[in-house]
Order: C-alpha cells, then structure tokens, then sequence
C-alpha cells in the first residue's frame, strides 16, 4: 500500500482579504482510501470548512493531495484526523472543520468530524 501524501503538497496562497472573515466550503464528493484490515476501498464525501488566517489552499494542490490518499490503507478516523492535521499545519486557519462522511458498508455509514478552534 502507499504511503500517506505529505502535508507539503498542499500549496497555499496568500488571503486576498485578511481584514475580514469569510468561510471557504471545499467538497471532495469522490474520497477513497483503503480499509487496512479488508483491503477494500473505502469512498467519502469529504467537506472542509475554514476560516483562513494569512493563507487560503489552493484547490489543484487540494485535489491532487486529497487523491493521493486513494491506495493508502487507513482507518476512517486516522485519515480524517491526518487530513485535518496536514491542513491546520499548512494553513493554521482561525478556524477549521473536516467532516469525512464514509459511504455504507454492510449497511453501516461512519461520519468522522474533527474541528479546531485555535485558543
């Protein structure tokens, strides 16, 4: 199996309008990674909600960042949590949710929610 990508790859940009806050909503309606213990994929709608600080992310980099995890064999609630991590590393936002929304197997679904509100 793969390796996690890094948080490296997610490029950032600067605010365009540091002075207020605003909202940015990014959907990744076609998230897959592998279930380690099956082997299976595992597939998620996976919504990030931040307020930025001093960057936004670029959403190619986004993109190509959130498909790497395709052939990563990772429970749904390390990979969340890793994806948030990698995102608060990179952008250090004023606020930040990731919600991982896992599609049904066996007629169970997992939502994953992890927030961060800086002090």
């Amino acid at each position: 199996m793969a390796d996690a990508p890094k948080a490296e790859s997610l490029e950032v940009f600067d605010n365009p309008n540091p002075a207020r806050d605003f909202e940015i909503r990014i959907e990744a309606p076609e998230f897959t990674c592998v279930c380690p213990k099956t082997g299976h994929p595992d597939f998620a709608n996976m919504v990030l909600t931040y307020v930025p600080d001093k960057h936004c992310v670029e959403l190619k980099a986004y993109k190509l960042y959130i498909h790497a995890w395709r052939d990563v064999g990772i429970f749904h609630e390390a990979v969340t949590n890793c994806i948030a991590e990698d995102l608060i590393a990179r952008l250090q936002p004023k606020y930040l949710k990731l919600v991982g929304a896992f599609h049904a197997h066996g007629g169970i679904t997992t939502t994953v929610t992890v927030e961060h509100k800086p002090g």
